[in-house]
C-alpha cells in the first residue's frame, strides 16, 4: 500500500504503518495536551499504541488461521481507521472462510478475558463512553476497546469480519458472486448509516470509517465479479501479443526511444535465447533520464522476480500471481520457457470488459 512502511516482519508477513497513522497519534497526543495537559497526551498516546497492537493480534489471528488452509498473507497494514490483512487469496470453501474471518475477533476475546479474568481489570458498559478520559483505569480501557473491536467487527456487512461470515453462509445457498454482492450492499447502507451518525454527531473518525467501508465493500464485489469471470478462462486469452521488447544490453536512451514511440507503461526485457529477463517500467526509464544514465544499460534497472506462467495457465493462476506481488505485470511463456508476452493488472480490467459484450 502506498504510502506505508515496513515496522516488522512476523513468520513472513510484513507489519507496514501507514503514514496517516502519525497524523492519528499526533491528534490524539495534541487534544489531550490542551484539556489535560503533558501527562494526559503521553498517556492517550500509550493507550492508542497498545490499542493498535492488540489490532494486530486481531489480525494475526486471521493470517494464523488463513496458514491452515494454504493462504498466504503479503502484509498487515496499520490505517487510522484499524488494521488491513492482505490474504493473497479467500478460500471458496464457505466453512473456510468462516473459521478465517471469526479468527480476528476470537483474539479479541482472548485479550479482553486476559486483562479481566487474569489482570482483574473491571469493566463496565460506561467505559465504551469515556475511553478517552485518561482518568479511568488504562487495563479497564484497554479491555472495553478488545470488546468493541469484537462487536463491531461483527457487523453483519462487508468489509468487516461479520460480512465475511454472512457472504459465506449466504454462499452455501446461493451463487458466490450474488453473495458477494449482497454482503457488499449489505456494507455499504452500513457505510451511509456510519455517515449519517458522524455528520449528525460530529465525528470525522465515523465519517472516515464510512468512507472505508463504502469503497471496500464495492472493491470487494467487483474483485468477487472477476473471479467469477476468470474459471475456465486461461492466460492465452487476456495475453498483450503486440508489444516492443527491449534487450539486456539495450541502453536506457534507447529505453527512452521507445517511450516516445509507443504507448506501453511497462517494456519486458528479453534475452537472445528468448529467455525472459525482467520488466523495464516507464517510471524507471523517466527516473534514468532525468538522473542522466541515459548510456546505463537496461539491465541495471529492470525489475527481476516477475511472476511467469505458462500459456495454458488458469486465469485464477494470474490474478493470484498479481495479487501476491507488486510486479507490473505476469510474464506468459511457451512450455520450452520462451517468452511470449505479458498480462497486466490494466489489460485485466480491458479483459473483464470485452469479454462481457463478446457473450
Amino acid at each position: 500500500m502506498n504510502w506505508s512502511f515496513s515496522i516488522g516482519d512476523v513468520r513472513g508477513t510484513q507489519i507496514r504503518v501507514h503514514a496517516t497513522f502519525f497524523l492519528l497519534l499526533a491528534w490524539v497526543m495534541a487534544a489531550a495536551w490542551l484539556v489535560e495537559g503533558p501527562g494526559a497526551a503521553i498517556v492517550n498516546v500509550v493507550f492508542i499504541m497498545a490499542v493498535f497492537a492488540c489490532v494486530v493480534l486481531h489480525e494475526l489471528g486471521h493470517v494464523t488461521m488463513a496458514r491452515q488452509f494454504g493462504v498466504g498473507t503479503r502484509d498487515i497494514t496499520l490505517l487510522p481507521i484499524g488494521g488491513l490483512a492482505r490474504l493473497e487469496r479467500i478460500p471458496e470453501d464457505p466453512r473456510q472462510e468462516i473459521l478465517i474471518a471469526l479468527a480476528g475477533p476470537a483474539v479479541n476475546i482472548v485479550i479482553w478475558l486476559i486483562l479481566t479474568v487474569v489482570l482483574g481489570a473491571s469493566f463496565s458498559f460506561n467505559v465504551l463512553q469515556s475511553l478517552e478520559d485518561p482518568g479511568l483505569g488504562f487495563l479497564e480501557r484497554l479491555a472495553a476497546v478488545n470488546l468493541l473491536l469484537v462487536l463491531f467487527n461483527m457487523i453483519p456487512a462487508f468489509p468487516m469480519d461479520g460480512g465475511r461470515v454472512f457472504r459465506a453462509v449466504l454462499a452455501v445457498f446461493m451463487d458466490r458472486v450474488k453473495a458477494t454482492q449482497l454482503a457488499a450492499q449489505a456494507g455499504q447502507v452500513m457505510a451511509f448509516l456510519f455517515g449519517f451518525l458522524g455528520l449528525t454527531g460530529g465525528s470525522p473518525l465515523l465519517i472516515l470509517i464510512a468512507i472505508f467501508i463504502f469503497f471496500a465493500a464495492g472493491a470487494e464485489s467487483s474483485q468477487a465479479m472477476l473471479r467469477d469471470r476468470a474459471h475456465g478462462a486461461r492466460a492465452r486469452d487476456a495475453m498483450i501479443t503486440s508489444f516492443e521488447a527491449l534487450g539486456p544490453q539495450d541502453t536506457m536512451e534507447a529505453a527512452a526511444h521507445a517511450v516516445l514511440r509507443t504507448e506501453q507503461s511497462e517494456f519486458p526485457v528479453v534475452g537472445p535465447d528468448r529467455r525472459f529477463v525482467g520488466m523495464l517500467t516507464r517510471a524507471s526509464i523517466l527516473g534514468a533520464s532525468e538522473a542522466g544514465h541515459r548510456t546505463a544499460p537496461v539491465s541495471g534497472a529492470v525489475t527481476t522476480g516477475i511472476p511467469e506462467l505458462r500459456l495454458d495457465a488458469p486465469m485464477d493462476e494470474v490474478l493470484d500471481a498479481l495479487a501476491s506481488s507488486d510486479a507490473p505485470a505476469v510474464a506468459i511463456t511457451d512450455r520450452g520457457g520462451h517468452f511470449l508476452g505479458y498480462i497486466t493488472r490494466e489489460n485485466i480490467g480491458e479483459w473483464v470488459i470485452l469479454s462481457r459484450r463478446l457473450v
